[in-house]
């Protein structure tokens, strides 16, 4: 379930949905070229949980990233359906 506090939204743990579903042009510590739309981000540990999330070295475009009731639904499976149609219409 996602959490709400006025405008804020957090992220539901260990969904990890954008960082599997969206492509990152920019360079990611131990992926020097981006990530591709599709592919597990190496920075992902065994629970979707980023292991670079409080580290200086994550890419501005993920500190930039803010989640959504609309990109996060309420299940993993709505989370990834909306970033699918996002990256297709952004591609």
């Amino acid at each position: 379930m996602v959490k709400k506090w006025g405008d804020n939204v957090e992220c539901r743990l260990g969904c990890g949905a954008c960082c599997i579903v969206v492509s990152i042009s920019s360079s990611i510590p131990g992926m020097e070229d981006g990530k591709p739309a599709g592919v597990r981000c190496i920075n992902l540990d065994e629970k979707n949980l980023c292991k670079i999330f409080e580290n200086e070295r994550r890419p501005l475009v993920c500190k930039s990233l803010k989640p959504s009731l609309e990109m996060c639904g309420e299940k993993n499976e709505e989370a990834f359906k909306y970033l699918e149609n996002l990256e297709k219409i952004t591609s």
